[in-house]
């Protein structure tokens, strides 16, 4: 521990209670007293057994005569009681009150949102089915083979994202597609909880809280949630534990929870590289550059050994995005409005005062790859990118106000009690521009005009089929048959689906009889549902199970 970085209070536990020291052992047993204070008087007889001379201090491993051994609660104090169970319950229950209702907010707030979305058929990508079919491999203990992004597509050659893994068992208990985006607020919930119980010893309970709320809404979580899961859910969270476990100095914490976020997604490798070097130099431990080592070979690993294996093309599938020889070549290209936009969002929500930690560096490698690259989505505040910027932002905003209260700038010092104040209204000025903004009008933006129609189309293809479908209804799907993206070379399906209006199937290439001969020359399919731009074919090959 360094005494250059103060401790934020802890919750106590038993290990906080020592038993107040002996009197009679310990490093004390071998010092001897005074010979005025214990040496035997002159009108006391010794019996016959000691001798001691009246000027001789006895000898301490020397047994005193029953008659005169002073009463234990003269020579020792006793050890305090160690709490009981229930107390110690009670007091991290009072510690971790605040927190855990912050964090249920935050996670009850996003579980309407995306209920919202799934009841109105809002599918934005065809992220939600890819990982919803690799839940379903993992929880059937298979590798995970995601027939969405291609047959027979092993899905960590796209990411690098062994942590997905833990998919498996909660998937098996809840097989659903909205189970992952439940699980995706929960995970969010849990980051807020842990940024609010750093916040509350700081700034109090009142603002504490007030910022974990911020946190947990901010703009970069709320984007995640609206463009639904990802695989940097559980990002968050390890962010969220591994930074205030330094604020805490708790090495052991912020050391594992770093090296698991290397197992998130390939690119996070060179983040816990970074977080490695802060918290060795926060610690003072050299040793702890090992974290760094960790993160680079996983970084190394992922890109050069296990995506180029397992991707079909035979190549890390993202690295021809990032194009730093092009990028360097003209740097005021790096400059644009996006990328801006996206810097300010992140000093605002902090009161700036972010800028004064060094936490802010776990943020390079994320901004660099989005930066560097030439794909104008990735520059934008929007989607899912930014959500890893945000649990570092705001602890680096906690660990800003704690160097500024106890640094040498005046100013400085007298900013940092407003800081918070500032963040927080800007935090509040964002609200409107955000997703969760759409629940106080949902008949405008949940109006599922369409929701009918969905739910009978969905009702004419059966379980265990064969399905190749544009993103429309495809999350719908994913449960209960084996679903196949049409924009890939697929093996020929039981049923055809497209859906004309939002699926995303190109206008020219007409109705699903004629996409089907696009897509499959010469294999017969007979239509059997249309309604509200939905359409739905089937292989005349294909029994009619429930015609």
């Amino acid at each position: 521990m360094t005494s250059r970085e103060p401790v934020l209070p802890a919750v106590r536990t038993e290990h906080d209670v020592t038993a107040a020291p002996d009197a009679t052992s310990g490093a004390d047993a071998g010092t001897q007293a005074p010979a005025e204070e214990v040496a035997a008087p002159a009108d006391v007889t010794a019996p016959q057994d000691v001798t001691a001379p009246q000027d001789v201090t006895a000898p301490q491993d020397v047994t005193a005569p029953q008659d005169v051994t002073a009463p234990q609660d003269e020579t020792e104090t006793p050890a305090a009681p160690r709490p009981s169970w229930r107390e110690r319950g009670h007091r991290v229950a009072r510690v971790w009150a605040l927190p855990a209702g912050v964090g249920l907010l935050v996670a009850t707030l996003y579980t309407v949102y995306s209920v919202a979305q799934w009841r109105a058929f809002v599918v934005r990508s065809w992220d939600l089915g890819i990982f919803t079919q690799l839940a379903s491999r993992y929880a059937g203990l298979e590798a995970p083979i995601v027939h969405i992004k291609g047959p027979d597509y092993h899905l960590l050659g796209d990411h690098f994202h062994p942590l997905l893994v833990l998919l498996g068992p909660v998937y098996a208990a809840f097989p659903h597609a909205l189970t992952l985006l439940v699980l995706q607020n929960v995970l969010f919930g849990v980051a807020a909880a842990v940024v609010t119980r750093a916040a509350v010893p700081l700034l109090g309970r009142v603002v504490g809280g007030l910022v974990g709320v911020a946190f947990g809404l901010s703009w970069g979580l709320q984007y995640a949630v609206e463009a639904q899961f990802h695989e940097i859910a559980f990002a968050v969270p390890l962010l969220a534990i591994a930074l205030v476990a330094v604020l805490r100095e708790q090495w052991r914490t912020a050391v594992v929870a770093g090296a698991l976020l290397a197992l998130v997604k390939e690119d996070l490798g060179l983040t816990t590289a970074v977080l490695g070097v802060v918290i060795a130099w926060r610690a003072r431990r050299p040793a702890l550059l090992w974290l760094s080592a960790w993160g680079v070979a996983g970084f190394i690993l992922a890109t050069r050994v296990v995506l180029p294996r397992l991707n079909p093309e035979g190549e890390w599938a993202y690295g021809s995005r990032l194009d730093l020889a092009a990028a360097l070549s003209d740097p005021l290209a790096l400059y644009a409005p996006a990328k801006g936009y996206t810097l300010w969002l992140l000093v605002v929500v902090t009161g700036a005062i972010a800028l004064r930690s060094p936490f802010l560096l776990l943020a390079l490698p994320t901004l660099a790859w989005r930066f560097l690259s030439a794909e104008p989505g990735y520059w934008e505040p929007t989607w899912h990118y930014s959500a890893v910027l945000l649990p570092i932002t705001f602890v680096a905003m906690l660990d800003g106000i704690d160097r500024a209260r106890r640094g040498r700038v005046r100013w400085l010092r007298h900013y940092s009690r407003y800081a918070p104040v500032v963040g927080l209204t800007a935090s509040l000025m964002l609200i409107p521009q955000l997703p969760l903004w759409q629940l106080t009008n949902p008949g405008l933006h949940f109006g599922a005009p369409r929701a009918q129609a969905a739910r009978d189309t969905l009702a004419v293809i059966p379980d265990d089929v064969v399905v190749e479908t544009d993103v429309g209804l495809m999350s719908y799907l994913v449960d209960r048959t084996d679903v196949y993206y049409l924009g890939n070379r697929n093996p020929v399906p039981d049923y055809l689906l497209i859906d004309r209006q939002g699926g995303g199937t190109p206008q020219e290439w007409g109705d699903v009889l004629q996409v089907a001969q696009l897509l499959h020359p010469g294999v017969p399919f007979e239509v059997v549902h249309v309604q509200d731009g939905y359409e739905v074919a089937r292989h005349v090959g294909t029994s009619a199970v429930d015609d």
